[in-house]
Parts: structure tokens; C-alpha cells; sequence
């Protein structure tokens, strides 16, 4: 079997060749990007919690 044939050895090879390729970001995009990501989880975990205590508090009136 010629390893030119081997289609693991062919895709392996390729993705190498596409990953030079790739625009990596900096490291001051990754971490602006990473601290948007917590900031809106935070923000959406507060907004959720909110939400919830409103929604318990209701439902106590009622039941």
C-alpha cells in the first residue's frame, strides 16, 4: 500500500497544510473576546436570577 493511498495519512497531511493557513487572533483579542463572553454570562446569569426571584415571588402571592 503506497502511503500516498492511505486516505488517514492524506487527510492528516492536508489539515496541516489548512492550519498554516488559519489567522490565528492575538493574544489581546482572545482576551478582549473571552472577558465579552464571561461579562454577558454574568450579565444573562443575573438577568435569569432576577427574573426567577420575580417569577417565585408571584407565584407565592398566589398559592
Amino acid at each position: 500500500m503506497d502511503i500516498k493511498e492511505n486516505k488517514l495519512v492524506k487527510y492528516l497531511i492536508e489539515s496541516k497544510k489548512e492550519l498554516k493557513k488559519v489567522t490565528w487572533p492575538t493574544k489581546k483579542e482572545t482576551t478582549k473576546h473571552t472577558l465579552i463572553v464571561i461579562g454577558l454570562s454574568l450579565f444573562v446569569a443575573a438577568f435569569l436570577g432576577v427574573l426567577d426571584y420575580i417569577f417565585s415571588e408571584v407565584l407565592a402571592i398566589f398559592l
